[in-house]
């Protein structure tokens, strides 16, 4: 592989988790002034944790060996169990310890980020 070409393998990746972070940040705006500082504050952290699993997913998707349909099926597996499971621990983790928490704008940042990562499929490469 050349390097234009790893260069632009993670490109996908890249642009929807700027969308994510664009869509996290526009939440966080809007309960910031509907809601407060706890709105805000959890408006951030439940797009975030979208952002911060889609990151890993990307890390392991692309960093593992992929020669076969096999390897990148492996891969990819991997990658979303990852995703997954650091999805569940920091849910829980934000859940047990901000008191504070809003729920509606954590919930709603949340699963506004999971739309946009399944957006991907429509990002095309150049």
């Amino acid at each position: 592989m050349n390097k234009v070409a790893l260069a632009n393998e993670g490109r996908p990746i890249r642009t929807v988790l700027r969308w994510q972070l664009y869509a996290t940040a526009a939440a966080m705006l809007i309960a910031g002034f509907w809601i407060g500082f706890h709105g805000a504050l959890s408006a951030l952290a439940g797009g975030l944790i979208n952002v911060v699993a889609g990151a890993v997913f990307g890390c392991i998707a692309t960093h593992s060996k992929k020669r076969t349909a096999g390897e990148v099926l492996r891969a990819l597996y991997r990658a979303e169990a990852g995703k997954v499971g650091l999805i569940v621990v920091l849910l829980w983790l934000t859940l047990m310890h901000y008191k504070q928490i809003v729920h509606g704008a954590f919930f709603g940042t949340f699963i506004l980020t999971v739309f946009f990562f399944s957006m991907a499929i429509v990002v095309r490469r150049r």
